[in-house]
């Protein structure tokens, strides 16, 4: 009977765990569900944290892969459909913003294989100037879809609408290591998004 009882709160231990693991996360009053769903595909939560500017709280992301990932070779690595959510917490200007994306690509990169991207990095910067601000609250996708490319889109505003993608599987790599490279923007945001607690 004991053997029995022991096995039930084992059993019980393991469940909670599970569920407590697959609970959404609130990061700075920002809910990121546990899964999500990009072009029929289901992805899961891998981390979520927020980006500081300085004390300034500027926006929180949360990346979303087909299965867990600890570290940023499984990310990059990883086949099928990612997302990068990021949702802003204060206005910025987006050209800025653009700008800060585009310096973040080019010192995670050798200049060999950051070159190959130019063409890219400028389009996108003037996607990010186009759209003139981005306000607390609104929030955009930085997708990876298999055979379609690298889609950025956000919800509640008019830009990046109907935007072609951008087809280079080493475009999307080159955004993730804003977050995830040597250099990230925010070493405790890289930490969060990896699943860990930053130390």
């Amino acid at each position: 009977m004991k053997s029995l009882k022991t096995w039930l709160f084992v059993l019980a231990a393991a469940f909670m765990t599970h569920a407590a693991l697959a609970e959404p996360v609130t990061v700075s009053g920002v809910r990121y569900e546990d899964t999500t769903e990009l072009k029929g595909s289901k992805l899961v939560l891998n981390g979520a944290g927020i980006r500081y500017k300085a004390i300034f709280k500027v926006y929180t992301a949360g990346l979303y892969l087909q299965k867990k990932a600890g570290t940023t070779e499984e990310v990059l690595a990883m086949p099928g459909a990612k997302r990068l959510a990021i949702t802003m917490v204060r206005d910025i200007d987006s050209a800025e913003l653009g700008k800060l994306f585009s310096r973040g690509m080019e010192d995670n990169m050798d200049k060999a294989a950051f070159s190959k991207l130019i063409p890219g990095v400028l389009r996108m910067g003037q996607l990010f100037s186009d759209c003139k601000s981005l306000k607390a609250g609104e929030s955009f996708n930085i997708d990876w879809v298999p055979g379609t490319g690298t889609l950025i889109s956000i919800q509640g505003a008019k830009c990046f609408k109907d935007l072609e993608p951008f087809k280079e599987p080493e475009f999307y790599n080159a955004l993730l290591r804003i977050w995830l490279g040597p250099v990230p923007a925010d070493y405790k945001l890289k930490e969060t998004l990896l699943g860990r607690t930053p130390t």
